[in-house]
């Protein structure tokens, strides 16, 4: 896999864009991008030309620092440092439901694969908070446990800020994040904690599960070094590193064949998983990136696949891959 740069819109939004993730296709349309920014509004965005697919949509009072899209491709939620979470529907950006949570404690969501849950990493409230997308009510509240080996210096498990969520793609498992380097796997139909996964000690910005195999996942942290876990033996698989700065974010191809990264030393890198390796390096941004996300597959006529990454620079960039 090579990615080639296609298309990078400046000033895309008005202030840093923190948040991207792909709306997946309909019978009536492609799959389109969507964005979070600073600035408070939410954008979707045509996947060939870059271009607005819908007026910005406001609804928030402070920036939006996730944005997740409903694997039916018809609703989406975003959530905000204002400590509220709009769901919406992507056609006619209409409100569907307002979840509300404390300041502080809305950060990465993640529809769960079927599209039943969405999972919520609670931020300072130490928890993820699975909400039914049937009735948008709050159905469990994950307790992140504090680990028995922590460091003398970690005073309380109470203190866990939870930065990060991903469901593994058989939808049983459901991996957290925090800012201690932590990271918690649950089993979710018995809501139960099952283990932590050790190796980081700074913030877990972000997570992925393999979309082939349900034990491997994939961590992005502030060390610079991206981790491979076998989640269920509990065993770090592979250290990879690349970075200069603190890795932000991090996605799987469709194929389960490479990862890319985003960093805070302003570039995109494509790993290849048998090679365990950075294999190339995208430097479109002139800023820290945020997001990057490999658009799903199952669209009707595309035969390339395309990654997205999104900017502190208020730029998005596209990468076609075949």
């Amino acid at each position: 896999m090579k990615l080639a740069g296609l298309k990078t819109v400046e000033n895309a939004h008005d202030e840093s864009i923190w948040a991207s993730a792909w709306v997946p296709a309909t019978d009536n349309r492609p799959a389109l991008l969507l964005t979070g920014s600073l600035d408070e509004t939410v954008r979707l965005w045509r996947t060939d030309e870059l271009s607005p697919a819908a007026p910005p949509s406001g609804g928030h009072a402070l920036g939006v620092v996730s944005v997740a899209a409903h694997p039916g491709g018809v609703v989406a939620a975003s959530a905000s440092l204002d400590s509220f979470i709009r769901v919406f529907d992507v056609e006619g950006n209409n409100t569907i439901a307002t979840l509300e949570a404390p300041p502080s404690e809305v950060w990465n969501m993640q529809f769960e694969p079927k599209g039943t849950i969405l999972a919520v990493a609670g931020g300072s409230s130490a928890s993820v908070k699975l909400w039914d997308t049937s009735s948008w009510q709050l159905i469990d509240s994950l307790a992140i446990p504090r680990q028995e080996s922590s460091r003398p210096s970690d005073r309380t498990g109470g203190g866990k800020f939870v930065l990060s969520v991903a469901w593994s793609p058989d939808g049983k498992r459901l991996a957290c994040g925090s800012m201690d380097g932590t990271i918690c796997i649950f089993d979710v139909h018995r809501a139960k904690f099952l283990h932590h996964l050790e190796g980081h000690f700074m913030p877990v910005r972000s997570l992925v599960y393999s979309p082939l195999d349900s034990r491997v996942i994939f961590s992005a942290c502030d060390d610079t070094h991206v981790h491979m876990y076998d989640a269920e033996g509990k065993s770090l698989v592979a250290s990879m590193s690349g970075h200069s700065s603190w890795v932000l974010s991090v996605d799987a191809s469709p194929d389960g064949a490479a990862i890319a990264t985003g960093s805070s030393d302003r570039t995109v890198r494509l790993w290849d998983l048998t090679m365990r390796a950075s294999v190339q390096t995208m430097t479109s941004h002139s800023d820290q990136v945020w997001s990057v996300a490999f658009r799903p597959p199952g669209a009707a006529g595309v035969r390339t696949g395309r990654l997205a990454s999104v900017s502190d620079d208020k730029s998005i960039s596209l990468y076609d891959y075949s």
